[in-house]
């Protein structure tokens, strides 16, 4: 059957689920699906690509929103553009596109940065990354390319940004510019911009810039010297309070300040002898069973019966229950005078430099004792489960050290054969 033109009339009296023609104008159809409330009537182009020989569509709206008359003249405009041997998809990309580079005008930098910020929060592990991407960005990227148009950012003008702090400043310059780099990134992805991305390092500010790696200057955790463990933990267990306890927890089990102070009661077996922390707590993101020791064991004890909190060492807030603070064992320590120089996390190194000097445990068990990914491929390979029987070992050995007062021995060196 011939196609009819089609009517205002017709266009909404139709109510066949299919493809109805205009025979007015080559190509121009009448949709019409199944809705909820009943037929729901679009028009539509329907069109062979002189691009790629295949049969497309193009959506002109819904009936509602688009008289007859207005999708005649477009399904016009669209043969036009075949008969010029143009696409009518693709040229309503082209034209999508660049209209939203003529928008990349009116988004800053600072826009573009409080929207990716905000589409990128929920991936992160805590709000404290929120904090520190908009803290740094508002500090050393807002104030040289902070007011521009994301489209109009150059290599110059993120040099500008980048080189008063790369030499003075380096772990905080290269957080700034791969931070800068994913605003840019996110800005091409939503199509505020395009071309290369100004903000990345390699083939680019990597040869304008001294790499980062001879540049910045490791400052590691101050550590306290292994011989002097255990006249610290006597001088710890003078202090009262949640916080000394936690802080004697962590040196024990040799863990993280933020896996100590997130330290739940669901996470601790007291039958097994356990803490179980989850992934999403783990700087690794693997799940990680510490056994505890005897020592630790009784500091969770001495908590468990008059517990008033999910958390194993809780911090008191007006009105709510909170984990304890960050800031609280490190605080306790600049209390006390002769120790002020040290802080929590160097217990780790405390413990790791003893465990290599002082026991004939393998590395690799030490090594899963600090949760640590083994960078080792031929070590990591014959890795076989986390060894926790082992590391029970290795850490009841710890405890007996750490409540046990050093003593020196002198050891005579024999001359070397000649």
């Amino acid at each position: 059957m011939a196609p009819k033109k089609l009517t205002a009339r017709s266009v909404d009296a139709e109510r066949r689920i299919g493809h109805h023609a205009d025979a007015a104008v080559t190509g121009l159809y009448l949709q019409v699906t199944r809705g909820v409330a009943g037929p729901a009537r679009s028009f539509k182009f329907r069109f062979t690509s002189p691009v790629t020989r295949r049969r497309r569509d193009l959506g002109l709206g819904c009936t509602s929103d688009k008289s007859l008359s207005q999708a005649r003249a477009e399904a016009m405009e669209c043969r036009n553009q075949l008969l010029a041997g143009k696409d009518p998809l693709d040229e309503r990309q082209r034209v999508m596109a660049a209209l939203r580079l003529a928008g990349a005008r009116a988004i800053t930098f600072d826009q573009a940065a409080a929207q990716c910020i905000a589409a990128k929060s929920p991936e992160w592990r805590n709000a404290k990354h929120v904090a520190q991407w908009t803290a740094t960005l508002a500090t050393y990227a807002s104030p040289t390319i902070g007011l521009l148009p994301v489209n109009a950012i150059d290599n110059g003008m993120i040099l500008r940004a980048l080189e008063p702090i790369w030499a003075s400043k380096t772990e905080t310059a290269t957080r700034v510019r791969q931070r800068i780099e994913t605003v840019l990134d996110w800005c091409t992805a939503r199509g505020y911009r395009t071309g290369p991305n100004p903000a990345a390092l390699k083939g680019n500010l990597a040869q304008l810039l001294p790499r980062a790696s001879r540049t910045k200057k490791v400052a590691h955790h101050p550590a306290l010297p292994f011989v002097e463990i255990n006249a610290f933990i006597k001088a710890l267990r003078t202090k009262a309070g949640i916080s000394a306890l936690a802080l004697e927890f962590l040196i024990l089990t040799a863990a993280r300040t933020g896996e100590v102070i997130g330290a739940t009661w669901e996470e601790i077996d007291l039958d097994f002898g356990t803490w179980t922390i989850p992934a999403s707590r783990m700087k690794a993101r693997r799940e990680h069973r510490v056994p505890l020791n005897i020592r630790a064991m009784a500091i969770v004890k001495s908590l468990a019966d008059s517990r008033t909190s999910a958390y194993v060492f809780p911090g008191h807030a007006v009105g709510k229950t909170l984990s304890l603070s960050g800031s609280a064992m490190l605080e306790m320590m600049r209390d006390m005078p002769e120790y002020k120089a040290f802080v929590p996390h160097g217990f780790r190194s405390t413990f790791r430099d003893w465990a290599a000097e002082r026991t004939s445990h393998p590395n690799e068990t030490i090594e899963l004792a600090l949760a640590h990914t083994i960078r080792n491929q031929t070590e990591a390979a014959y890795r076989r489960g986390d060894q926790l029987d082992r590391r029970r070992k290795l850490m009841e050995a710890w405890n007996a050290y750490t409540q046990t007062a050093p003593h020196h021995t002198v050891t005579q060196l024999r001359s070397a054969r000649i």
